[in-house]
């Protein structure tokens, strides 16, 4: 198996070029307020100093995405050039004035026109099923002229965590809907001849969002669609378990081919994203030659890998990328990790590489050997101090094996992106949490104060 790029058509986003032979671009998200242009353009800074290529940003409402003005301006003055995108939820008015003063806006399918996610069955027939693609086409159209007017790309960004309740009741909770979400936005864009467009299929799952991928690629080259992808594990979480699984799900499609823009996303500070991401996009030869010798080596349900690697990082993501796809695909569910006779972690206890392995293996959703946190990186929509949060959770639950814990820092993708967790905590508003139960809401508005002992106690009421 060697390594060979899928080819697709070029989005121009301000001066960079995505997709076809341009190199895989890097990028990362704000966690500042859009109205704090001062912090926005700090963060910003430190991004593209790290080597972001693009720099996303929410918009909640209309007086954020006129502020992306502001901020683009003083980027810009102080020669930082790289695009800015515009991160929209719920409001398509708020995209409408974005594409006037950024690069890119990212609009999800799943809450442009769609009311936001409630987990009800809705009962279409053909025709009224119809009737909401013609609200959708409608209502895109106007936005895809504003954006050809002033040169604004677009990304197409599908969530797991927020298909609407349209989409969920005809097609299910399954990768064929989360592709059909997105295929009903890119048929209009196609006929409209608009072609500055990104497409992103997002899940914390790393099995879905590599088969939904592989799967919406398919049905792009049906339709003659071929369009540059973005790639991310969306809330993968922080530290070791946050690189392993986006080298995971993001490795495994890199190694196919797939891929023109990625996100590692992090319970980090943004900046820290980048040189993960780099790693990744640099290690995309040896472990597509690494998979291929891993693939023809299986034995006994067990992928034995040798490797080695200039430091421990490195290691776990290149481990994690080259096995990826085998594990997802169950091609086998044991890994063994050795290093190289010659590495300097020779020396290295095995259970080191057993604790990786484990790792590996739970990230491809195929043993569980510890708690497992989907915590999403934040945004300027963050309703309370995320990272604190995840540090104090982490730290009375790290022993409940299996368990799976939801941290949210708000409401566009919170409970459905924790949809499979046994618990969930959400920001609601500022400093207020819901806390959940898997899909339901079983304390509401909560103070932020109180709320990480309400949600120990609700896990030990239920026996864990």
């Amino acid at each position: 198996m060697s390594y060979q790029r899928r080819m697709s058509t070029v989005a121009h986003v301000g001066n960079t070029a995505i997709g076809g032979d341009n190199p895989i671009r890097i990028q990362s998200m704000t966690t500042t307020d859009t109205n704090d242009t001062e912090g926005c353009v700090a963060q910003a800074k430190r991004i593209i100093d790290a080597g972001g290529e693009l720099v996303r940003l929410t918009t909640q409402g209309t007086r954020e995405a006129e502020n992306m003005k502001n901020i683009s301006a003083r980027l810009k003055q102080d020669g930082y050039m790289q695009p800015l995108v515009a991160d929209v939820h719920f409001n398509a008015r708020v995209a409408d004035v974005a594409a006037q003063y950024c690069e890119k806006v990212r609009i999800n399918p799943g809450n442009y026109v769609d009311p936001g996610r409630t987990f009800k069955h809705l009962e279409y027939t053909d025709e009224e099923y119809q009737e909401e693609l013609r609200k959708i086409d409608e209502r895109l159209v106007p936005f895809i002229n504003i954006c050809r007017e002033h040169h604004t790309a677009v990304r197409i960004g599908v969530n797991h965590g927020s298909l609407s309740d349209r989409i969920m009741s005809r097609y299910g909770d399954t990768p064929a809907g989360i592709v059909e979400s997105c295929m009903e936005f890119l048929r209009i864009f196609k006929r409209e001849q608009f072609n500055d467009v990104v497409i992103s299929i997002k899940a914390s799952n790393t099995v879905v969002m590599v088969t939904s991928v592989r799967l919406l690629v398919q049905a792009m080259d049906k339709e003659d669609m071929h369009y540059p992808l973005h790639l991310g594990v969306t809330e993968a979480g922080e530290g070791e378990d946050g690189r392993i699984k986006s080298a995971v799900g993001i490795g495994a499609l890199l190694t196919e081919g797939i891929g023109d823009t990625i996100r590692v996303s992090l319970s980090e500070e943004p900046e820290c994203e980048i040189p993960v991401a780099r790693k990744l996009v640099d290690l995309i030869p040896e472990c597509t030659r690494l998979r291929a010798e891993a693939e023809a080596g299986i034995k006994d349900d067990t992928i034995t890998l040798q490797l080695d690697a200039p430091d421990w990082e490195t290691l776990q993501l290149k481990a994690a990328m080259a096995v990826g796809a085998l594990l997802i695909d169950r091609k086998a569910t044991k890994l063994v990790i050795v290093p190289d006779s010659g590495s300097k972690f020779f020396t290295l206890h095995s259970s080191l590489f057993t604790s990786l392995s484990d790792a590996i293996l739970q990230a491809a959703r195929i043993k569980f050997t510890k708690t497992e946190y989907i915590s999403c990186p934040g945004c300027g929509r963050t309703l309370y101090n995320l990272q604190d949060t995840i540090r104090r959770i982490k730290a009375a639950t790290s022993h409940l094996v299996g368990l799976k814990i939801g941290i949210m820092g708000c409401i566009v993708n919170g409970p459905g992106e924790m949809a499979d967790a046994d618990y969930g905590y959400v920001g609601a508003g500022r400093g207020k949490i819901s806390l959940y139960r898997q899909k339901e809401c079983v304390a509401k508005n909560i103070p932020e104060e109180e709320a990480v002992d309400r949600l120990l106690q609700l896990i030990e009421a239920d026996g864990h």
